[in-house]
């Protein structure tokens, strides 16, 4: 089994000073991000600098499009499956710890049901970048995993029905931009990506599967 994974996508080694400090940023980074994105969702809009306002960042951090985004990232970057998913567990421990702190804390109540979603979501999310890790390898298996992810920030991105295909949030755009040039390793391989993660986009868009609610 090790030796298919190998043929997929083989780790490559670092030292242990570098596997502290890049996991110890990575949970500092999801500390800022959840307290941030718990900071705009308490202050009024209009109390916001204008450029805030009008890139609604507290419409975008509510959202899972960019947390998605974020733990493909560091899920991909990093050096094997087994530090992808110490890295992605981190960044979730971090971002929903600071969050939820700070609401209980600073703001005063206690959501519970919403924050056990986020807490289950957190404990699968080291197995999710175990999978994901293996998109930037070489096969059919890599692609299909690459199509997945790119299926599932487009459905963040667009809202597809019958009639009509709109952009959801102008931002997470950015990101679906995004995911395909982290996704990319050669042009046959982005194009059939490309092509199968949204054909699956496409087919998936009206079901009421779970990333079809995110």
């Amino acid at each position: 089994m090790l030796d298919l994974l190998n043929k997929i996508r083989r780790p490559t080694r670092i030292s242990l000073t570098r596997k502290f400090l890049y996991s110890t940023l990575i949970f500092i980074a999801g500390v800022i991000l959840g307290v941030v994105s718990k900071v705009l969702d308490t202050i009024p809009s209009n109390y916001l600098p204008y450029f805030l306002e009008l890139l609604d960042l507290r419409n975008f951090f509510s959202r899972m499009g960019v947390w998605i985004f974020l733990a493909v990232v560091i899920s991909l970057y990093s050096n094997s499956p087994i530090r992808s998913a110490i890295n992605v567990f981190l960044f979730f421990v971090g971002m929903v710890g600071s969050y939820y702190l700070y609401t209980i804390l600073i703001a005063g109540f206690f959501p519970k049901s919403y924050m056990m979603i986020w807490i289950v979501m957190t404990v699968i999310s080291p197995f999710l970048a175990i999978v994901c890790w293996y998109a930037k390898g070489k096969g059919i298996i890599a692609v299909s995993i690459s199509s997945i992810i790119f299926m599932s920030i487009s459905r963040q991105s667009f809202a597809f029905g019958f009639w009509y295909f709109d952009i959801r949030n102008n931002l997470e755009l950015l990101l679906w931009i995004a995911t395909t040039f982290i996704l990319y390793q050669s042009p046959k391989q982005i194009i059939n990506v490309v092509a199968i993660g949204f054909l699956l986009f496409l087919l998936t868009a009206q079901t009421n599967i779970f990333w079809g609610m995110l």
